[in-house]
Order: C-alpha cells, then structure tokens, then sequence
C-alpha cells in the first residue's frame, strides 16, 4: 500500500509499491514531490483516466482540461504539505475529480459566457443531418445524467468510463459491494425513465 515518509533533505516521499491491480502501467515505486519525472510518470498515467472521468460528468471540454490539471496540483499540495497516507492515489485523484465536479456544477467553477452571435465565425452553419442527430442525442444524455443524484452519477461513471469493478468502486466510494449495485442499478433505471420519450 502506499504511504507518505519524509526524507532527510525534509521533502516527500510517497511509495506506491502496490498501488492498484487495475493499473496497466507501472507506478514509480517512490515519488518525491519535488523529482518531475517520478511525478511526470504518475500524471502520464492517471491524467487519461481523470480526464476520461471528468467527460462523463461534464459537457465542457475546456473545463475537464482545467480541473484534470487542478487534481493533479491538489495532490501536489498534498505531498508537499505532507497531509497524511495516501493508501489508494487512483482512488484519491478521482475522490478530488469528484469533488471538483460538485463544486462545478453548484457554479463554483462556472466559465463567463459569451453571446451566440460572437461566435458566428466558427461555422459556416453546414452540418450533416446524422451529426445533428448525434449531437441531440448526446445532449438528451448530458440532460439525463443531470437529473441524477450526484452519487448516481458518480458510479455510473466509476463502473462506465474508468471501466472498475464493482469491488473497486466500492472502495473509492466507500461503501460495499452490494449498495454499489443497488446505487448502479438506480441510476441506470432512472436514465432509462429519464431518456424514455414523454
């Protein structure tokens, strides 16, 4: 399991001997929070999966850029200010991807906006009628999963789009193995009523 020591020159160390069985990568035994390759090893592969995490629950490509970034710099906070074990870091990068995606969608993070016609240049207004479609189904999606609680949400995208097991969901989210189906099989009844024509 990872943990947390101080060196003798007082920088962080985090060992991450077993990290995960999920991870297809090889993890750097150590990382010290002030080595850039440990930790550029470390962002090369979990920066696609809390990215990936962050699409699913946001529409805003821009956005997920911008957060994926803002986990990876609150874990550098952490080593640096060496606040405790970090036991599970994929787990802990997506508990952070998480909990900025709540402070987002309550508006904490909310972007300006710009009105419509300022944007005229960017299309010619010629779109393939299937990419319309797609496009209206994709939103009919976004519109569906918006209607979820946040915990629906977040299982769906732990088990969806991160591809977990039940057993590794569970522990992220902390609760067991069986609320985890009954709260994976909730949510996907309440998208399907949610996406079923009215």
């Amino acid at each position: 399991a990872p943990s947390l020591d101080t060196a003798a020159s007082g920088s962080v160390i985090l060992k991450t001997e077993k990290i995960s069985a999920m991870s297809t990568q090889t993890t750097p035994n150590s990382l010290t929070a002030l080595d850039p390759r440990k930790l550029g090893d470390l962002h090369d592969e979990y920066y696609p999966q809390v990215y990936r995490y962050l699409r699913y629950r946001l529409e805003d490509e821009r956005l997920c850029e911008d957060l994926a970034a803002e986990v990876f710099l609150r874990l550098l906070e952490h080593l640096h200010r060496n606040k405790g074990e970090i036991t599970n870091v994929r787990g802990w990068l997506l508990g952070t991807a998480r909990h900025l995606v709540q402070d987002t969608l309550r508006g904490k993070y909310r972007r300006p906006t710009t009105p419509l016609e300022e944007h005229e240049h960017l299309s010619n207004g010629a779109t393939t009628e299937l990419d319309l479609e797609n496009s209206q189904d994709h939103q009919r999606v976004r519109a569906a999963m918006q209607k979820l609680t946040a915990d629906q949400q977040h299982v769906l995208a732990l088990r969806f789009t991160q591809e977990l097991s039940l057993e590794e969901a569970a522990r992220i989210m902390q609760r067991s193995v069986n609320a985890i189906k009954v709260l994976q099989h909730r949510a996907v009844d309440a998208l399907r009523r949610h996406l079923e024509p009215a």
